[in-house]
């Protein structure tokens, strides 16, 4: 019979009866359904860890193309710079629309791989939290039928149930029962952050809420940030703004990401993530990290295209160009202050209604 059984519930039943062959009869159609469960969620954690396997491998795939697509661009206007200032104009109007497509092409990515991740994993899940469902009601019943022999015969059960330690298993066995049913639910949220992340099923623009887009995006970065900060969220009230959500949660996660990267290495950090409404038009989203800061020197560069102070094949240098581009054509601005030592502050500021026009970004 134990090997038949699933090893977390062969070890249970050690706990609770010295053997599994010590377990009272006629529980063996409870146990194999027991075991039965058990075996489905380590199949459906195997799914699971397999499409996050797969997801990874298509984004770094996408991302060797992406960087092959760089190099060569790079090659294009090293050669370009040497002709005329109408060619020079012409490469910095090409550069700008290759960093929006190269922005566009990496959410459609992640969007198309989160509905696809949700529909592969959101079946099994359901399966699982179904069967944990009815497990409950299961367990429910025979603890009734248990307590309810013991009033009947309390002398003839009492000395079986203290043997087999019957008060502990009422407890544990339906703790056990949440705490499947609770890593199913983290499941699902990680699902739907990921959808959350990419707008996957929404029109680009529309009127969407920020708390929601940042919450998301710090789920998104959370294996980035977790190991060298503490987030601090300080969200005050908010109207929806109308915005491209998919690409202000890119800005977002372009900003954490180099808040986090600022804090390795050193002491662990804090990051405080604040949002407030400083007049009846506008929205501010300000990141606040105790890094190491940017130079003075290089303050002036940090939104150029391909400008990076990081090693050779550790970053691009696109992600604060593209996130300039995209708050940008919101007809908003990010500011920066710095210091070398104590840390950075961008904050960004966007209409609530979409506008047309451009902003220059401020750095202090």
């Amino acid at each position: 019979m134990t090997a038949q059984l699933h090893k977390l519930l062969v070890r249970q039943l050690r706990r609770a009866y010295g053997s599994p062959e010590a377990a009272p009869a006629g529980m063996e159609a409870l146990l194999a359904v027991v075991s039965q469960a058990y075996a489905d969620a380590d199949a459906d954690r195997t799914m699971i860890e397999r499409s996050l396997e797969l997801m990874s491998q298509e984004l770094t795939q996408r991302n060797a193309q992406l960087q092959a697509e760089l190099e060569e661009r790079q090659r294009a206007r090293e050669a370009l710079e040497l002709k005329s200032a109408e060619q020079q104009a012409l490469i910095a109007r090409l550069e700008e629309a290759h960093n929006q497509l190269l922005q566009s092409e990496k959410m459609a990515s992640i969007g198309q791989l989160a509905a696809g991740v949700a529909h592969e994993i959101n079946n099994p899940i359901g399966f699982v939290a179904s069967n944990l469902s009815t497990m409950q009601q299961y367990a429910q019943t025979v603890v009734a039928i248990v307590d309810g022999l013991a009033a009947l015969a309390p002398l003839e059960a009492g000395g079986l149930l203290e043997q087999h330690e019957w008060e502990y298993l009422r407890e544990d066995m339906p703790a056990l029962l949440d705490e499947s049913g609770d890593g199913i639910r983290r499941v699902k949220q990680i699902v739907q952050d990921l959808k959350d992340f990419s707008h996957v099923d929404e029109r680009a623009w529309q009127y969407a809420d920020l708390h929601k887009g940042l919450d998301s995006t710090l789920n998104i970065v959370a294996n980035e940030v977790k190991y060298v900060a503490d987030v601090e969220r300080q969200y005050g009230e908010l109207p929806e703004v109308e915005c491209h959500a998919s690409q202000l949660n890119q800005v977002f996660m372009n900003v954490l990401v180099n808040a986090a990267h600022a804090i390795k290495g050193g002491p662990r950090g804090r990051i405080v993530v604040r949002t407030s409404q400083p007049d009846a038009d506008h929205v501010l989203i300000e990141f606040r990290d105790n890094g190491s800061g940017i130079a003075p020197q290089h303050l002036p560069r940090i939104f150029d295209p391909f400008f990076t102070t990081k090693p050779v094949g550790s970053g691009t240098g696109l992600g604060l160009s593209l996130s300039w581009g995209i708050v940008r054509d919101h007809g908003g601005r990010i500011d920066v202050e710095s210091q070398v030592g104590e840390g950075t502050t961008f904050r960004i500021v966007l209409p609530v209604q979409r506008l047309a026009g451009e902003a220059k970004p401020d750095v202090a």
